[in-house]
């Protein structure tokens, strides 16, 4: 004895148009599809390489979050503190994919932060590590929590030289395009090592 009818001749079961279907996949794209993000990194205490090496590696072990290209290493006099008074740092910038608002991503940066120390107790200050977001996707915000891209980014050659390196065709939105930006302002103060490297996360 049939109960109920088969599936097949079921009249309240339809097909789902192709149209609707890849309207679905579309959207579900959308949701997914990382940002390319860029951050710069930087330390002038304790053991520098080895320290921007942990952070590029804590990055890399953050869920949504992909390392795609890591910079040269590039030597730097400190920023805005008289000449002698600390130590130079090490700064590379890194590229990566994420699905990560940029809200989660200062979060994070702030985690790897705090895991190795960092302490905010003057401005320009000395620090064991400095990760900062410089720009995610083609966002422009002035929001004074998180503004994007970075609001002095287009004039440090700390950030531009190693970002040209990953990137030659970069932009910064309202700012133009890096190459030019490092034209303008040279790269006295900061000097690249070829010596030192930084690798993918594994």
């Amino acid at each position: 004895m049939n109960n109920g009818l088969n599936a097949q001749s079921d009249p309240t079961v339809q097909p789902v148009p192709a149209s609707v279907v890849e309207a679905v996949d579309a959207a579900d794209v959308t949701l997914s599809n990382p940002k390319w993000a860029v951050i710069a990194l930087g330390a002038n205490l304790g053991n520098r390489l080895e320290t921007l090496q942990g952070a590029i590696d804590a990055l890399g072990d953050t869920p949504g979050l992909r390392v795609k290209a890591v910079s040269t290493v590039y030597e730097t006099e400190p920023w805005g503190v008289a000449p002698g008074s600390q130590p130079s740092y090490f700064n590379a910038v890194i590229a990566v994919k994420t699905t990560l608002p940029p809200s989660s991503l200062l979060e994070r940066g702030h985690a790897i932060e705090e895991a190795f120390d960092r302490v905010r107790e003057e401005r320009w200050g000395p620090r064991t590590i400095d990760v900062d977001i410089v720009a995610y996707a083609d966002v422009v915000s002035d929001d004074p929590v998180l503004t994007l891209p970075h609001p002095r980014a287009h004039q440090r050659a700390f950030v531009l030289a190693p970002w040209h390196d990953i990137d030659p065709e970069a932009q910064i939105p309202g700012h133009g395009p890096v190459a030019t930006l490092l034209t303008e302002i040279g790269l006295t103060g900061v000097t690249p090592r070829p010596d030192l490297e930084l690798r993918l996360p594994e």
